[in-house]
């Protein structure tokens, strides 16, 4: 039987999507991403597909992960961005070998040779940052209001005011939360 997984965090934003492999950065840390099949199958959820992974690779991905979301955190707030982060986000992104193609629709979709690896896939997650942190894609990077997650999230609304990274759980945990708390404040009167 194989073990159970926590499901992974889908976005429109590949670079944030990948960050968000491990959630509740300031809580209690959840790691969607904890072994080598794992980062297979997020890739290949994500159109990355890869045969293979070794564990050297998944270190090296969560380098990048990690990476991504600290560079990303740090345009977020306007400061500055961490060298060690864009020296690894550079370096992941000038190792690949993957082709930006153009669908029917008018979008850029990648493309990996049928013998593509982990450093492929990375490349273009890399390059995905590298569009948003500078500003390239329509969009605004910002920090989730959860006090537990926070993370970095690529925010492409019409006001750009969003607060949560995912609606369906932060969002939504918040809101409970709230709630809660003005039930307790406010109880009904007993009928």
């Amino acid at each position: 039987m194989r073990a159970a997984f926590p499901d992974f965090r889908l976005g429109n934003v590949l670079a944030t999507s990948f960050t968000g492999t491990l959630s509740e950065r300031h809580g209690n840390p959840v790691e969607r991403i904890p072994t080598p099949q794992r980062l297979i199958d997020w890739l290949a959820v994500n159109g990355l597909a890869v045969d293979s992974c070794t564990t050297a690779q998944l270190d090296l991905a969560r380098e990048l992960r990690e990476s991504i979301h600290a560079a990303a955190t740090a345009a977020a707030i306007q400061d500055t961005l961490p060298a060690s982060a864009v020296h690894v986000i550079n370096d992941c992104s000038a190792q690949g070998r993957a082709a930006a193609i153009l669908t029917l629709e008018g979008k850029r979709q990648w493309r990996l040779s049928p013998t593509s690896c982990v450093e492929d896939a990375l490349s273009v997650i890399a390059a995905d940052a590298i569009a948003i942190i500078t500003g390239e894609r329509d969009g605004k990077l910002a920090l989730c209001a959860s006090p537990t997650c926070q993370a970095a999230f690529f925010d492409t609304s019409q006001s750009r005011t969003r607060k949560w990274c995912d609606m369906n759980t932060c969002g939504n945990r918040q809101k409970k939360a709230r709630f809660n708390a003005n039930r307790r404040k406010n109880p009904r009167p007993a009928e």
